[in-house]
């Protein structure tokens, strides 16, 4: 088991690289999204959730929808987040980066004054020390409050605030979110983590109110249920979704790409509003503010952890 988890990690730790490197100005998020995905495949895994690309005070969730023209401009705070599974073991990483951050650096064409490109570098700077802190801490017996006290503490003392609506998340074979939540605030949760259980930590920083709110879009779903549908489309649909993908999340386009029809809207929504399906909203920073996110999986061991996506 832990070999697979390892490889996961691995296929992720590289491929979060590569993403990174990719990124530069004009790049259309479309492109970005399928590289990655398409990567991950040709590493020897599978796609355990649609890349993420969020920029500023988008935090979480979007993914390209088809013919997403969405390009990256200098000076925008990118979040990437991705993860593999191999035989249904996840490993599931998040970097955050500035498009152009030299030429952003030094520029007047982003919007953006001097400091508020600094405080971009600091938001960086700061939730990835947050993240080292917070696993730290992590070995069997700590709580999961413990957590997120640490990176609340790493943050505050900042200035910035952690985003205290979104938590980092337990998972198992091939359940992304497991039930376990790993806040970034001091929740004074007092369950403990054991030994064996494997950890997505991921911190959000921010210099807003530090709240995530939903958006009316939503690219990203994941099988709930069969239920009784008249559409012979829509049961159709159903079917192929709980035979490809399981209960982990795919992505709107995924689905256009394979089930040409013109109904498709139709047929997406009706499977929604019969809870067939579940919707992961865009999440944005309540105050619009810009956000930095950091992610790493670990396995919680007796005196530590190991961090399988570095």
């Amino acid at each position: 088991m832990n070999e697979m988890y390892q490889k996961a990690g691995s296929i992720v730790a590289k491929v979060r690289k590569m993403a990174t490197d990719m990124v530069e100005e004009d790049l259309k998020v479309l492109d970005l999204v399928e590289f990655t995905e398409q990567e991950i495949k040709n590493s020897g895994g599978e796609i355990a959730f649609p890349c993420n690309i969020s920029i500023n005070e988008i935090t979480a969730h979007y993914t390209s929808p088809s013919g997403d023209k969405t390009v990256l401009k200098n000076g925008d705070l990118v979040k990437i987040d991705l993860g593999a599974h191999v035989d249904g073991y996840i490993a599931d990483s998040a970097i955050t980066v500035i498009v152009g951050v030299d030429q952003a650096l030094s520029s007047q064409d982003t919007g953006l004054s001097e400091d508020e490109m600094q405080l971009q570098v600091k938001m960086i700077e700061t939730v990835g020390e947050a993240l080292e802190n917070a696993i730290s801490t992590v070995r069997d017996g700590v709580t999961v409050g413990k957590i997120g006290e640490v990176v609340e503490e790493t943050v505050t003392a900042q200035g910035l605030k952690p985003v205290s609506n979104l938590t980092g998340h337990s998972m198992e074979r091939y359940i992304l979110h497991s039930g376990l939540s790993i806040p970034n605030i001091n929740d004074e949760n007092r369950h403990k983590i054991r030994e064996g259980d494997v950890l997505a930590i991921e911190p959000f920083v921010t210099n807003g109110v530090g709240r995530v709110t939903d958006m009316n879009e939503a690219y990203i779903f994941r099988f709930l249920r069969d239920r009784p549908l008249r559409m012979a489309q829509a049961r159709k649909m159903l079917h192929e979704i709980a035979e490809n993908y399981r209960n982990l999340p795919f992505a709107g386009r995924w689905l256009e790409e394979t089930m040409k029809t013109r109904q498709f809207n139709v047929i997406l929504r009706n499977l929604i509003s019969s809870r067939a399906l579940y919707p992961y909203h865009v999440l944005k920073e309540k105050s619009n503010a810009r956000v930095a996110q950091a992610e790493h999986t670990v396995i919680v061991e007796p005196d530590g952890c190991e961090i399988i996506t570095q």
